[in-house]
């Protein structure tokens, strides 16, 4: 097998012999952290530590009080690990410890540096991404103009955002390329987490963080207003034009000021901010 290529560490040994097999699957999901299981830990290079995972380790070292001291783990740079069952230190490279014979993760790839018990995940390499993705290779494909990959569903059926992925949610601001939660993609194509997602909405928001669009269709939600607006007439005072901006098709138009809202008489959308007010000019 070509050294860089990611697969399954779990193929039978070619001497068949079983307890070869026994020993390898000794203590199998039994070791790790919250964010995977493996029998091995890392041996850090930018800080020379032992750590379960990245995660681990970025989440200690960004955790110290001294910003100077704050740094993340390239996966890649590591050389070393440590197993789990035994303690045995040795090169990376190695899927089953030199010492005690066990595997250190049933999916290993030698480019991510990268170890896990649990193949249910379906993990898979993506070369696009230069990182391991979950889910299964079949189930996604990778986007290059938007730099990550995306499952099948969106094929050719979602707006492209130059490197989209590669950038915070603007929700928690976790880095989303190489986050290990799930992500989506709004119909104005900016991502975020799908739970900062659900959490945004129930706080009854429904416009991207980013670009202020509206996250999904609102036209019952226009029809309702219509309706309001039509049924609360404003005093005579409050009864002037105002120019406003609808967030959804860019456009500027001229309605009636109302408490309710400013419908875009463009697309009849109310996901509109006020740029200039004729109050003053009565």
């Amino acid at each position: 097998m070509d050294a860089n290529t990611s697969y399954a560490a779990s193929e039978k040994p070619q001497n068949g012999d079983d307890d070869d097999i026994s020993r390898q699957d000794f203590e199998k999901l039994l070791h790790g952290c919250e964010h995977y299981r493996r029998r091995c830990k890392l041996r850090t290079p930018c800080c020379d530590k032992i750590f379960t995972c990245r995660h681990c380790h970025n989440d200690a070292t960004n955790a110290l009080s001294n910003p100077k001291d704050r740094h993340d783990l390239v996966r890649s740079d590591v050389k070393e690990v440590i197993c789990a069952v035994c303690g045995t230190e040795q090169q990376v490279l190695a899927t089953v410890c030199s010492n005690c014979g066990v595997k250190f993760g049933e999916y290993f790839c030698d480019i991510c540096k990268f170890y896990d018990d649990d193949i249910t995940k379906k993990q898979f390499h993506c070369d696009g991404c230069g990182i391991c993705r979950v889910g299964g290779r079949e189930n996604f494909f990778h986007c290059p103009n938007c730099g990550s990959c995306y499952s099948m569903g969106l094929h050719n059926n979602h707006r492209c955002v130059q490197d989209s992925m590669k950038s915070h949610c603007p929700i928690c601001y976790e880095f989303l390329f190489d986050s290990t939660k799930v992500t989506l993609i709004l119909k104005c194509g900016h991502t975020m987490h799908k739970e900062c997602y659900e959490e945004m909405l129930s706080q009854n928001q429904y416009r991207c963080p980013i670009c202020s669009k509206s996250v999904f269709n609102m036209s019952d939600t226009w029809e309702m207003l219509d309706q309001e607006i039509e049924a609360t007439a404003m005093p005579e005072e409050y009864r002037y034009e105002v120019s406003v901006l609808c967030n959804d098709c860019n456009n500027s138009s001229k309605t009636i000021f109302h408490i309710l809202g400013h419908k875009c008489s463009h697309c009849g959308s109310y996901n509109t901010r006020v740029i200039t007010s004729g109050e003053n000019d009565r």
